[in-house]
This record gives structure tokens, C-alpha cells and sequence, in this order.
């Protein structure tokens, strides 16, 4: 029997397991933020703690990889630092959006937009950039729609959070695209961008006694390991993207969303047989965007 499957060279096995390690990363990162949360952090200490701990990590990885004069070209380019202004305000909204989704009990909705993420890439991609969509992502992209619709059915209201964590994700990889910035330098310029109202917030919440960074070690522990949880998979996906062909890390990126949908199910989220059928219309949806993908790749 023919395997759909990408198949992956030996000299790439070092790329495959960062991959693999990356996006489940990626999938488990729900259980440290409903961790935070069960401590007392709220959605905005999260990330602006992220934010702040990502910081000497990112620097940290520019330096190991050995870009400190690619970041210093770059912040004397005042058109890719506006462009990366811009990147740096679309991943704060995703992170609000999605850090706010998992402590309120919508991971599962919230794994709906990161499998819509990838087919939203494919349609930015032909109205923007011209690319052809073959017939695999038309379909693939039809089925998603559906998903979504049916999505809205289920929870009586627009998915709203869906939505934005797939529109704020797909835009921050468009701007990503334009600007001449590769993936470790951007993101350190992004968290230092961010790193500026992160610090006023955090700042204040400390100041006010509000926050739970500082009350007791454990809060504080979980919030120091929002840098980590950040910028390690980021790390790890670009040593695998250097190694893999497109396709193979377009199967491994719907590890993430599998994953989330699992915690969501684990802590007890409602699946009732509306929202069930929304996600048969997605998995289709992606089944169809990896066939189309693999016999790009044979041709």
C-alpha cells in the first residue's frame, strides 16, 4: 500500500524530531496556562511576563546562532522595524486572545483557529501574493468554511475566537513574509517592542500588589517559564524548517491543534454532535490539504 505520508531522509531525522517536539510544545502549552491561572495570573500578567522572560531568551538564541550583526542591520532599517511594529501587534492580540480562551474554558474553540490557520494561509496566499490554489485547496478550504459555519451553529454565536486567533496568526506570518527579518532576530525586535507595555504592566500590578508574580514561588515559577515556553519551540522550529521539505512541516503543524482539542476534551469541555460534526467538516478539510500537499510534492 502507497503511503501518503511524506517520506523523510535520514540526514533529516534530527529535523523531524525537532519538528515533532516543536508543535507538541506547541499543543501542551494550554496546561501551562491554565497552571498560571489556577495560581492567580490572569490572561494579561501571562503574556506580559511572557513577553518579559522571552526577552533574554531571545537575545540568548541570536547570540548562540550567531546574528548579532543581522539584528544590528536590522534595527537601523526603519522599514522592516515599522513592519515588525506591526508583526508585534498582531501576536499580542493572538496571545491575549488565546491566553484569555484557555483560562475560560475555550481550547477547543481555540484549536479550531490554529486548524484553520493553515488553509487561511493557503486563500492569503492567492488573493494576496497570486499563488494557484489546485483543486485539493479549494475543496480544502470549502470544507473549513463549512466547519466554521457549523462551528457558530454549536456554540449559538459567531466563533469569534476562532476567528481571531486564525486571522491574527495568518496576518502576523504575512507581515513576517514582507519584512527581511529572520525568525530569531524578529522575534527578539518583537518581545523588545512589547517588552515596553509588558514592563508598564507588569510594573503596576507588582506596584499595586495585584498581580501573583512575587506572592509565592510557585505563581512565580509558572510565569518565569512563560519565556522558555515561548521561545524554545520557536527555536526548534526553525532547525526544523531549515531541514524539511514544506510539506513534511505541513503535516506536523496539525500536531498542535490535535493536541489543544485533546486538553480541551480532557478538562471536560461540552462536545455536543453539532460541534462534533464542525470539526469531521475541518479534519476533512485538512485530510484534503495534506493529499493535495503530497501529490504536489510527487510532482
Amino acid at each position: 500500500m502507497t503511503s501518503i505520508a511524506p517520506s523523510v531522509a535520514p540526514a533529516d531525522r534530527k529535523g523531524l524530531g525537532a519538528g515533532l517536539l516543536c508543535y507538541t510544545l506547541w499543543g501542551l502549552l494550554p496546561l501551562l496556562f491554565h497552571a498560571a491561572e489556577r495560581a492567580g495570573a490572569g490572561p494579561l500578567e501571562i503574556v506580559a511576563w511572557r513577553t518579559l522572560f522571552s526577552v533574554p531568551l531571545a537575545l540568548g538564541l541570536v547570540l548562540w546562532v550567531d546574528r548579532g550583526a543581522a539584528l544590528k542591520a536590522l534595527l537601523l532599517q526603519p522599514k522592516n522595524l515599522l513592519a515588525l511594529l506591526l508583526s508585534a501587534v498582531l501576536i499580542a492580540i493572538n496571545w491575549i486572545v488565546y491566553v484569555w480562551a484557555v483560562n475560560s474554558g475555550h481550547v477547543i474553540t481555540a484549536s479550531l483557529g490554529y486548524y484553520i490557520n493553515p488553509l487561511l494561509n493557503m486563500a492569503a496566499g492567492a488573493v494576496l501574493f497570486r499563488e494557484r490554489i489546485d483543486r485539493f485547496g479549494i475543496v480544502a478550504i470549502a470544507l473549513a468554511a463549512a466547519g466554521v459555519v457549523v462551528q457558530g451553529l454549536a456554540l449559538g454565536e459567531f466563533p469569534w475566537v476562532a476567528l481571531i486567533l486564525a486571522f491574527s496568526f495568518a496576518g502576523y506570518g504575512i507581515v513576517r513574509k514582507q519584512a527581511k527579518a529572520d525568525a530569531q532576530t524578529g522575534l527578539l525586535v518583537e518581545c523588545l517592542i512589547l517588552a515596553v507595555p509588558a514592563l508598564i504592566y507588569a510594573g503596576w500590578t507588582v506596584g499595586h500588589g495585584q498581580g501573583a508574580f512575587g506572592h509565592s514561588v510557585a505563581p512565580t515559577l509558572l510565569l518565569i517559564l512563560c519565556g522558555p515556553a515561548t521561545v524554545i519551540p520557536l527555536a526548534l522550529f526553525a532547525f526544523a524548517a531549515r531541514r524539511l521539505p514544506l510539506t513534511v512541516v505541513g503535516f506536523l503543524q496539525f500536531i498542535a491543534p490535535t493536541l489543544q482539542f485533546m486538553v480541551g476534551l480532557w478538562q471536560g469541555e461540552a462536545m455536543t454532535p453539532l460541534r462534533a460534526l464542525s470539526f469531521v467538516f475541518i479534519w476533512a478539510g485538512v485530510m484534503v490539504f495534506g493529499v493535495g500537499a503530497w501529490k504536489r510534492s510527487r510532482r
